[in-house]
Formats: structure tokens, sequence, C-alpha cells
């Protein structure tokens, strides 16, 4: 058996519980205290696994990210990348408890994405109980990635253009690596139109939820399978009485693109819609939140040797693109060689059925160090 998963595989009751300190420490993107009480927490136990140096990073308006130092061979960096926030309110505990069921740990946030952090950190600590070299690493963990990475985007690219490769330790998707994300780009359009009596001058008036309804239709149309592009309202709200013709409506969209082309012509599309009736106006705001991953040569050789290195630990592993997006779409903007999906194997993101896959967690992590080891 390879050193690295043996040594994993007995660590597996460790890293169980690092999960579950991690898990029960909540820590909803919102809340500013609760993500320092766990940042203090995983600094602490960043430093006893792996023998790094951290440094907790103030950011104003926003909780505290993490980065940690381990020193290596060589001059070129190589960036693992995870967050600690979570979508789940504090309290959540209560009604959705860590628990291991059948194989499967349950808990707000052990998929999405504190078992990737635990298994980073121990494919580190693997690495040196078992005397193998790495280059120097900075493993960057951030606290608002599930509300866009305001206060950690800027940081974020920095990091991942001075690395040699950036290896993102999101959840898989159905335990595949993922060598493609979608760009993400979300927006707002305000209608304003003219009031005026439904039944006595209804012609008179200017509708906004007609125009509203044109751009639903218009919009919804560019949605196509063969590119990738996807657009969705997710929500409309407008008028004030059913008698009355609407002086106002707003949409809220949501925009997934595969390529930066796609992204470019999709925002020129959005930001210059007109309103159809003269007398209407239009104000539209947003953009892109975060550029498309691309599968560039050097994604596809990450791959390749990942797969590769896998079948060298007992097991396969696919790829696949998938339409949301993580810190890795900023990585990719600035560095061509991404790596995505290194977390945790498992499902229910989101969700209550959120799971990992205890039995995963050890042949996960040595892939991982393996790959720190060889790139």
């Amino acid at each position: 058996m390879n050193p690295l998963l043996e040594f994993l595989g007995r660590s597996r009751d460790e890293m169980v519980a690092d999960l579950r300190d991690l898990v029960q420490r909540e820590s909803p993107s919102d809340d500013i205290e609760a993500l320092d009480v766990l940042s203090s927490h995983l600094a602490l136990r960043a430093e006893q696994l792996t023998g790094g140096t951290v440094e907790e990073v103030e950011v104003p308006g926003g909780a505290r990210h993490l980065r940690l130092e381990v020193p290596g061979r060589g001059d070129r960096t190589l960036l693992l990348l995870g967050h600690f926030d979570t979508v789940w309110p504090r309290g959540t505990l209560e009604s959705m408890p860590f628990k291991i069921e059948e194989g499967r740990i349950y808990g707000p946030g052990a998929y999405d994405m504190k078992a990737g952090l635990v298994q980073g950190l121990w494919a580190i600590r693997a690495l040196h109980e078992t005397n193998r070299s790495h280059p120097p690493l900075v493993f960057f963990m951030n606290s608002d990635e599930e509300t866009g990475s305001r206060t950690s985007r800027g940081l974020i690219e920095t990091e991942a253009a001075a690395a040699a490769v950036c290896i993102v330790l999101e959840p898989a998707f159905h335990g595949a690596l993922k060598t493609a994300r979608k760009g993400v780009g979300m927006f707002t359009i305000d209608i304003k139109g003219r009031a005026a009596h439904a039944g006595s001058e209804p012609w008179e008036g200017a509708s906004a939820i007609e125009e509203a309804a044109r751009l639903v239709t218009l919009l919804h149309a560019e949605t196509n399978r063969t590119t990738g592009t996807t657009v969705n309202i997710g929500r409309i709200e407008g008028g004030t009485r059913t008698n009355v013709v609407a002086a106002r409506a707003r949409l809220e969209v949501d925009l997934r693109v595969a390529t930066a082309a796609e992204g470019e012509r999709m925002m020129r599309l959005i930001l210059g819609l007109q309103a159809q009736d003269s007398r209407a106006h239009l104000t539209v705001a947003g953009g892109l939140n975060r550029p498309p991953m691309e599968r560039t040569e050097a994604v596809a050789m990450l791959f390749a040797s990942a797969r590769m290195l896998a079948r060298e630990l007992g097991f396969d592993v696919d790829e696949a693109s998938v339409g949301g997006g993580s810190d890795g779409n900023f990585c990719a903007a600035v560095n061509p060689a991404v790596m995505d999906g290194l977390g945790a194997v498992g499902d229910g993101a989101h969700a209550i059925t959120e799971h990992v896959e205890r039995d995963q967690l050890a042949p996960r992590a040595a892939l991982t160090a393996r790959l720190l080891e060889t790139i």
C-alpha cells in the first residue's frame, strides 16, 4: 500500500474528529463573530497539523481570512484554496446535528466544504509523516466564499497569480474532479413605466409589467444547451393594484456562461437592453460575479496527472464541467493551471441531505498529497 494512503487510513478517525470540531463551530457567511471564532480554532489546528505559519488576515467590514504558509523545496509555490463559511444560519445544528450513519457524515457545511479543509491539512501532515518533500505551499482559507468573496477576491487573485498551480478543495461532483466551471453573472433590471387607470384610460399608461414580460421571454431565449449559456429570471415583482397600469417592475437575473467570450457577449446584450415602449425606461445593473473557469491545456494536463495518481492509489476519478462557481473561477482568470473538486466526496450541498462519504476522506487526501508531491 502507498505509505501516504496507509498513514491517512490509520488517521481517519482523527480526520473525522477534526471535521466534527469544524462542523460544530457554526460559521454562516453573515455572522462575523461566529466566523472569527472558527478561524481562531482553525488557525491553531492548521499549525499543529502542518508545522506551518498561519496569518489571520484582517479585512475591513468582514471576518478574518487565514493564510497558512508551509516551507518546501524550490521557489514556485503551490496554492491550496478553500473556505470555512457556510450557507447555514447559526442554530442549524439543533435540527441538523453532526452525525455518522451508514458511513455517511452529516452536518451543516460538512460537504461544502469543511471536509475539504480537513483533507487538505491532513494531506500536508501525511507528506511530513512519511518524509516526502514538496514545493512551498500556501493554503488560503477565506470566510466569505458563499456570498461572493467580496473581501477575499483580491487576495485570492494575488496568491493565484504568484502560484505555479492552484488546487481548490471544493467538493467533488459525484466523485469527479472539476475541470471547468461556468462564469456567474447577477443583474437587476428596474423598469419605470407610466401609471394609468386600467379601465378608463389604459392607453395613457406604459406598463412596466408588460415590459418585464417581454424581457423575460427575450432573455430566457438566450439559454442554449450547445453553448452552455443559461439565463434565469429568478425573481420578479412590480405593480400596485389590478386596476392600475403598472408603473414599476423589477427583475433579478442569473446568468451562467462557459467561456469568457460568451460572457462578454451576454454582458453587452443585458447591459444594453432598452424598453420597447418609448415612454418606459430601464435601469440595468450588475455584471459577472465570477469569470468562467475554462478547461485549458494546463487544466487538462493536471487532470491527467490526477487520474494517473488516483489509479496508483487504487481508485479512478472522472472529470466534470459544472454550472456553479467557486473561488477557482478567480484563480483561473489569472492562472491557467487550476484543479478544482479535490475536496470531499458526498452530496447535498446547501441541502438538509448534505453529507460526506467517510471512507473517501483518506483516499482523496492521499490524492491531494500525491499532487503536492509530484507537481
